[in-house]
């Protein structure tokens, strides 16, 4: 193909406008190159501690028709991202970066799988319908595939398998509609000091804390166990990994989701977990609790078909997968997943 091909296919497509092209400064055709590198870091051996990571292109190269790279190299940089950040600052032992390339690597050969089967048919020519014999491609199917593909190329269709930060899948039930290794899929609520209504997803930063969602079962009893335990057992994970002279809710942040109305819901009465008393002044943060939104089609526990009656915690990894859903009151269960992962802290870090 050569600078004047490119001129006529455009002559074609602006028609009946015209262009003249007075002079070419720069032409150059692009080839569709797909590859993968072994491994996103350094380490040669199972046991032996990464100490080079690269992400994004360095990684995975292909074609740049849907915009799929972008969004999977964002993910591979927020992946490793609040993993350093965890060792550099003293919360997870080093050993938690090598489940950075063991995360990823998975992706990336989707993401190659994906992309021969795209540029394939994009460089098909498209099917003449008196002719389908000749071959080419349908541009309905094409509009399909594109439309079917949407979550992947988006980078939320991405599943972690069970892992040290993926959880098994035995209580799964208790919230079908949060699919345990998969990206938190928020949905709306009323948040309750203010009657606001927001997307639950809304609340979490991107600022390296784990997130505790704990939806209430139906008379509560169990979510105020859970608080309870939360915010005094010694062998809770707040207890045993925050600092002391932290607030309660610098690595772990805790929010309940009620099935009572916002209006119904009697601020006072509330666990103490969920009014802590943060910052400087220690001053109450009321931000910690929801309540399901009344509004035909938005109720949150409809909506990811939570259990009502027992209730349920999604725990949700710092870079928003959902690392395990578990009873309200699987207290010795909860303390075990992040007893691998958080190291009790020696120092403050900031």
């Amino acid at each position: 193909m050569t600078s004047d091909d490119v001129m006529e296919v455009a002559a074609r497509v602006l028609a009946p406008y015209t262009i003249e092209v007075m002079q070419v400064a720069w032409f150059s055709i692009y080839e569709v190159a797909q590859r993968l590198t072994d491994a996103f870091d350094d380490a040669t051996a199972p046991d032996e501690m990464p100490r080079v990571f690269i992400a994004g292109d360095a990684c995975h190269t292909h074609s740049a028709k849907a915009g799929q790279g972008m969004n999977v190299s964002m993910q591979d940089a927020f992946n490793l991202g609040w993993k350093l950040a965890a060792v550099i600052q003293g919360r997870s032992d080093p050993a938690l970066l090598a489940t950075y390339s063991a995360e990823r690597h998975p992706v990336a050969q989707q993401l190659i799988d994906f992309d021969r089967e795209w540029s394939a048919m994009l460089a098909a020519p498209p099917r003449d319908p008196e002719h389908p014999e000749n071959g080419g491609v349908d541009p309905a199917e094409l509009q399909d595939y594109f439309v079917r593909q949407g979550g992947y190329t988006a980078g939320v269709a991405i599943r972690y398998g069970q892992s040290e930060l993926i959880g098994h899948v035995d209580h799964a039930t208790l919230a079908s509609g949060f699919e345990i290794g998969t990206r938190f899929h928020s949905a709306p609520v009323i948040r309750v000091a203010d009657a606001r209504a927001m997307q639950l997803g809304h609340v979490a930063r991107a600022d390296g804390r784990w997130r505790l969602y704990a939806f209430s079962d139906r008379p509560g009893e169990r979510l105020a166990r859970l608080c309870a335990w939360l915010g005094e057992d010694v062998s809770s994970p707040l207890q045993r990994f925050t600092p002391p002279d932290v607030d309660i809710d610098a690595l772990i942040d805790v929010r309940a989701v009620l099935q009572v109305a916002h209006r119904d819901v009697e601020l006072g009465e509330l666990p103490a977990l969920l009014l802590p008393h943060k910052g400087r002044l220690g001053l109450i943060d009321y931000e910690k609790v929801f309540s399901a939104d009344p509004q035909p089609g938005r109720d949150i526990f409809d909506a990811r078909r939570i259990d009502r009656e027992l209730g349920c915690l999604v725990i949700v990894r710092p870079d928003q997968f959902i690392a395990h859903v578990l009873p309200l009151d699987a207290h010795a269960a909860i303390a075990a997943f992040f007893a691998p992962i958080l190291l009790t802290p020696a120092v403050t870090y900031q």
